[in-house]
Formats: structure tokens, C-alpha cells, sequence
């Protein structure tokens, strides 16, 4: 029987939406307030979920403390408080909306957890806007 268990953590970060190839004009149609040249920010949410059967030797699929450091080391740090265009080498070349900030987030932690563990991952980017990509 497959059991899954979810992390949630938080972080900061700011963003511009622009594609470079665009005017000003269409960066400001297609992406509105959100292309401000000097970005704007959010308060993330990102819930992770693993899952794979409970090891009879530890009652666990997997050990919070790993999955928090997991977590923490490759995603976490990289991006909290920090701009998603600028400071992020993941998303370099990559318009930050949070389908693919997800999609980078999702790449880096499926790699990470390895054997197939990663289930699903959502990133909340507001109370009202989230994204959540499924194996």
C-alpha cells in the first residue's frame, strides 16, 4: 500500500513577467501590472508530496528531517528573498510565472528525492493563484 506524506514551507522572492523578445506595449498587454520593470513580490507556499510505501524498519516513507533538509537545501535557499529573474540560476532565460517556476521547482526536487518518490508539489504564489504539477 503507498502511503504519501506532504512538507509545507514558505518563501519570499520578487519577479518581473516580461519576455525580452516583446515591447514594453506587449509586456504591459500580455502580462499587465506584473511587468513592472522594477518587478513586484509574493509570499509562496510550497506544498511537496512524496510517496512510496513505509519502511517496516522505521514506520516511515520518508524522514521529515530529510525531507525538510531536501527541500530547504535545493529549492529553498536558492530562492528566498531573492529575484526569480535575477538571482535564481534555475531560472535563468525563464519567464517566472508560477507555472514555470513550479516546473523548475518540480525538475529539481524529482532529481533530489530520486526513485520516484515526488508525487506532486503545489506552489501557491497567493491566496487566490496556486499551481500544482502531478507525476
Amino acid at each position: 500500500m503507498k502511503t504519501s506524506i506532504t512538507r509545507r514551507v514558505t518563501f519570499s522572492a520578487g519577479h518581473r513577467l516580461y519576455n525580452s523578445a516583446f515591447d514594453d506595449a506587449k509586456n504591459r498587454r500580455i502580462f499587465g501590472d506584473c511587468a513592472n520593470p522594477n518587478g513586484h513580490g509574493h509570499n509562496y507556499i510550497l506544498e511537496v508530496t512524496v510517496t512510496g510505501e513505509i519502511d517496516p524498519e522505521t514506520g516511515m516513507v520518508i524522514n521529515l528531517k530529510d525531507m525538510k533538509r531536501i527541500i530547504t537545501e535545493q529549492v529553498i535557499a536558492k530562492v528566498d528573498h531573492k529575484n526569480l529573474n535575477l538571482d535564481v540560476d534555475f531560472m535563468q532565460g525563464v519567464i517566472p510565472t508560477t507555472e514555470n517556476v513550479a516546473h523548475q521547482i518540480w525538475e529539481i526536487l524529482d532529481r533530489a528525492f530520486g526513485e520516484g518518490l515526488l508525487e506532486n508539489i503545489v506552489l501557491h504564489e497567493s491566496e487566490n493563484n496556486r499551481v500544482k504539477i502531478t507525476r
